[in-house]
């Protein structure tokens, strides 16, 4: 190998690792299996919004693709024997249904489950959530409805919340209990990520709704994104530039979900929509989302929080979704939490969204919910469904596992 060889593979092995190199607080598990990860996913983003510009289409459509080739292969019926799959719909709505023969006869539990992907990606029967939903039907010996519900950029809230609506009641119905043979009193609800504020959102609506005659027993909320007005919570300065979510994505995924201009974005990272010019945040609508009353002292990190004095003036009246308690569940009224069921909420340490999920906890044992915190110090975002190669970590393995402990002792 010549000189011009030598000097030319050492540049290009320093800028891929200069590309690859994130760095990472102390206690996060493989970082360099998630550097890589993230620089995967980073790549393919900046190649979607390339074709995007050059006139080749969305680029979520894009970055779809582009995760079916390198994430969502099919399971297949062997992967988890003993579990029936089908794949029907729920009022209009497609759902994929797994049902355990378990052989223990009788009434089963029943779960209903929302795929995360900033509802943007993500899909009920393909990769690592088909992969997670089949091993929740045998372990639970449950009768588990993943729901694939409609996704940005096709549609924009509150389409996707309606859809898991109308498929939770058609779920909780007499006659379909009857069908799949769930118990009413055993009906759970769950999601991760945006599949995790779909499942709040719905739960809190099932749970006020006096027509329904068979309502949600437990709730299961895997790391999940629960409000939009304030993005300088200490988890998302502490973890802007962590993988799998950054700050700046997490802004994207709720702008894009709830139709706001994206040339707003910047505005939304500086906390301009939720400024004190806002008249309709009232003192009383931001203490349910005021992270210095909510968080323990450990959690706030010394952080001061961040509200701007002017900003986007007339914003959440053009944008109502952002105190739309169907969007974001944490602004919900005390009334309305006091009726939501027994709770289990799964938060990381690495996660933009670990104050959502810990300020939800507060408000809800505030007016008496029984809820589990289960708290990994080491665990990111994402983590719940790296269960499976090429994308295997230890801290999904055991969040998975006490989640499944949890649902067994609670449903």
């Amino acid at each position: 190998m010549g000189p011009f060889s030598v000097v030319f593979t050492f540049l290009l092995t320093a800028s891929l690792a200069y590309y690859v190199y994130t760095p990472f607080p102390d206690g996060v598990e493989e970082p360099w299996k998630l550097m890589l990860l993230d620089a995967t996913f980073r790549t393919a983003a900046k190649f979607a919004i390339l074709k995007q510009h050059l006139g080749f289409g969305h680029y979520i459509r894009s970055i779809r693709r582009f995760r079916e080739v390198l994430l969502e292969s099919d399971a297949g019926e062997d992967f988890v024997p003993g579990v029936k799959v089908s794949d029907v719909t729920f009022s209009g709505v497609p759902v994929r249904v797994y049902e355990a023969s378990g052989g223990q006869g009788g009434l089963r539990r029943g779960l209903l489950y929302f795929h995360g992907g900033g509802w943007a990606l993500g899909r009920a029967k393909k990769g690592s959530y088909d992969k997670l939903t089949r091993i929740m039907s045998a372990e639970l010996d449950a009768v588990v409805v993943s729901v694939d519900y409609r996704l940005y950029p096709e549609v924009q809230f509150p389409e996707p919340y309606l859809d898991c609506l109308a498929a939770a009641k058609h779920f909780l119905s007499a006659e379909v209990l009857s069908r799949y043979s769930v118990d009413p009193e055993r009906v759970g609800v769950s999601g991760d990520s945006a599949g995790g504020n779909l499942a709040a959102a719905v739960a809190q609506e099932i749970s006020q709704d006096s027509s329904m005659t068979v309502k949600f027993s437990a709730q299961a909320l895997v790391y999940p994104a629960l409000q939009a007005l304030d993005f300088h919570t200490p988890s998302c300065i502490q973890n802007q530039n962590i993988p799998v979510l950054s700050r700046s994505s997490l802004v994207q995924f709720w702008i894009q979900y709830l139709g706001v201009d994206l040339s707003l974005k910047e505005p939304f990272l500086s906390n301009q929509h939720s400024g004190l010019q806002q008249p309709l945040l009232t003192p009383e609508l931001r203490a349910r989302f005021n992270w210095t009353l909510l968080l323990s002292a450990e959690h706030q990190k010394n952080q001061s929080p961040v509200v701007a004095g002017q900003g986007l003036e007339g914003i959440l009246e053009k944008v109502p979704g952002l105190l739309d308690i169907r969007a974001s569940p944490l602004l919900a009224n005390p009334e309305v939490l006091s009726k939501c069921p027994k709770a289990y909420i799964l938060t990381c340490e690495f996660d933009v969204l670990r104050d959502d999920g810990l300020m939800y906890t507060q408000r809800l044992q505030n007016v008496g919910v029984q809820v589990t915190n289960a708290h990994y110090k080491d665990g990111f975002h994402g983590c719940f469904s790296m269960l499976f190669w090429p994308l295997e970590f230890d801290v999904g393995r055991r969040a998975f596992r006490h989640y499944i402990s949890w649902l067994q002792d609670n449903l």
